[in-house]
């Protein structure tokens, strides 16, 4: 729970205010059995109405301040605690934004999604409970211990024995349920990433007619959460009728040991009033302490599971002095004796890349062409720094990108993912993600070089068309152009294009990219692709095989010096074509 504490520092001003304020809610309470045992001994018993009236009168006025008391604290705890969940979930989301794709395979995308929702929520509703009764009922407990010993001393005793039962019954639940708290957060992973598999997959579900597995796969997730919050639930279930037994009992037992002490004339009935009712003050403390509790080992998790989040060491380590951006960048990239394996790759398993080695220079297209896994993908996260090198070194302008800040390297690269990933929102705003000052002139130079205008203008309502929840309302031809131009808006040094053509039409494949050609020609273009016919044209293609630079050069060089590329011409151009 430190992590919480941590983050309540801003509030501790406020917390005073708060505990202040519970403290003379406390003493309030304390105050009045002590008038009802007024009422009762010098009142009601003598006929004497004046003090009657006036004590409760007293007892009214004190009611009215300890509400007034309990409205603000309850005011200034939910601010508190809200305040801190808010904080929590905003120092976890800027911690993933900077995550690597290390950290994020490591932590899974659906325990990040628990950890910054449910998690937090644990920790806020702990919070908002345990401010009130970690404070107040303490005070609570305390104070009507000394005030019932002042009443009667000799019936210490039947609080006494009540707290001791309580106590032990808390420490035997705490025993057999905390373990499972640990389990219950885990399962609510696996519920998530079921939940999330299956929503996103939804139309592979039903092409491959496999409801019924997917009904078995979320029904057995969802049973085990159940199970495990079902044995919780039937724990701490139990607990509620054993302590309203300890409850009634030692109300029982007050009363009769209370009315041998009235007729043996060692006690006043009034007292014997106001023992009952400090001793119910005492029980009623610990019960909300010990609800208090069952919150908290819970909530005790939660904390840990968000701290891993916030102390998760990255990967990724950037400089604190990088070397500032040269004023005349270029884009030359450059990949020297480049190998890599996963962060998490065990002993003795082969690098994904291995001494790879080549550059690419302005002005000119470097394709990059394999089999499925030989690694083209990887190269373009080494050069973004989503992963960082294994062996040897990747140069922008002749400097390691190592030694340049996260932004200024982003700053220079226009990418376009595998993956055509749009956000909610409208066209305009999916494309000004790039570039927030953007002109409208720019923007639409972009469009219209990635093949995007026409529809756009098809659209009702033009550039402000609604974008669904990742562009499900567009094919994957449009998306994949959106995607396109919004990188073209960035109007950066270097493109990386990653499979970025696939969804595309062979003419409109051919359009796009002989306008890449004549408006972006300046720029360095680095090309992914499975499509031979996408790269042809390329000033420079890199043939990778296993990880490993199978082959170098021009369309028609490779077409007599690499049998790997030879080969995956054969199965994608006609005779001629090859032969040509």
């Amino acid at each position: 729970m430190s992590i919480v504490f941590k983050y309540m520092k801003p509030y501790t001003p406020m917390m005073f205010f708060v505990v202040a304020l519970l403290t003379v809610e406390a003493v309030l309470a304390l105050l009045l059995p002590g008038y009802m045992a007024d009422i009762v001994n010098d009142g009601v018993i003598p006929g004497h109405l004046p003090v009657i009236w006036r004590s409760g009168a007293i007892m009214l006025v004190l009611t009215m301040l300890s509400m007034g008391c309990a409205l603000i604290t309850g005011y200034f705890t939910a601010k508190t605690a809200t305040g801190v969940a808010n904080d929590l979930r905003e120092a976890v989301f800027k911690k993933v934004l900077r995550f690597s794709s290390a950290e994020i395979n490591r932590f899974s995308t659906s325990s990040l999604i628990t950890r910054t929702t449910n998690d937090i929520m644990q920790i806020q509703n702990t919070l908002m409970m345990a401010i009130r009764q970690l404070i107040y009922t303490p005070i609570l407990g305390v104070g009507g211990l000394i005030r019932a010993l002042d009443r009667s001393a000799s019936m210490a005793w039947i609080v006494g024995l009540a707290t001791f039962i309580m106590v032990g019954l808390m420490v035997v639940l705490f025993i057999v349920a905390l373990p499972k708290f640990k389990i219950w957060q885990d399962l609510i992973d696996r519920l998530n990433l079921v939940s999330r598999e299956n929503l996103s997959g939804i139309l592979v579900v039903r092409a491959f007619s496999t409801q019924a597995f997917e009904k078995k796969r979320f029904e057995q997730a969802n049973r085990n959460l159940s199970s495990i919050e079902r044995f919780v639930g039937y724990t701490f279930a139990f607990m509620t009728p054993i302590i309203l037994l300890i409850f009634n009992l030692t109300t029982a037992l007050i009363v009769w040991v209370g009315a041998g002490q009235v007729s043996a004339l060692r006690a006043d009935v009034g007292d014997i009033f106001a023992f009952l009712q400090y001793g119910m003050l005492i029980i009623f403390a610990f019960l909300m302490i010990a609800i208090t509790f069952i919150m908290v080992p819970r909530a005790a998790v939660s904390a840990r599971r968000v701290r891993e989040v916030l102390e998760a060491e990255g990967t990724i380590r950037y400089k604190e002095n990088p070397t500032p951006m040269p004023a005349d960048f270029k884009g030359i990239v450059e990949f020297k004796n480049v190998s890599f394996r996963y962060p998490d790759a065990t002993e003795g398993e082969e690098n994904i890349l291995d001494d790879i080695s080549f550059t690419a220079h302005p002005g000119q297209t470097t394709a990059i062409i394999g089999a499925t896994g030989s690694g083209k993908s990887t190269l373009f996260k080494l050069l973004l720094r989503f992963f960082d090198v294994s062996a040897g070194a990747v140069y922008l302008d002749g400097i390691d990108i190592r030694d340049l800040h996260k932004e200024a390297l982003h700053s220079k690269i226009g990418y376009v993912p595998q993956k055509a990933s749009l956000f909610t929102g409208t066209i305009q705003s999916n494309l000004l993600y790039a570039d927030k000052e953007a002109t409208q002139e720019k923007i639409s130079t972009a469009t219209e070089i990635a093949q995007a205008a026409a529809f756009i203008a098809d659209k009702p309502d033009g550039y402000g068309e609604n974008v669904a929840q990742g562009g499900s309302n567009f094919s994957g031809g449009q998306k994949q152009r959106l995607s396109i131009a919004r990188a073209l808006v960035k109007d950066a040094s270097i493109n990386l294009f990653d499979d970025s053509f696939s969804a595309l039409d062979l003419k409109t494949d051919a359009q796009l990219r002989a306008a890449l050609k004549d408006k972006m020609g300046d720029r360095t273009t680095l090309v992914v692709a499975q499509r031979i016919s996408s790269i042809m044209q390329a000033e420079q293609i890199v043939v990778l095989d296993g990880g490993k630079i199978a082959g170098i050069g021009r369309h028609e060089d490779l077409m007599h010096t690499c049998e790997i590329y030879r080969e995956i011409a054969a199965s994608q151009l006609s005779e001629e074509e090859v032969g040509g």
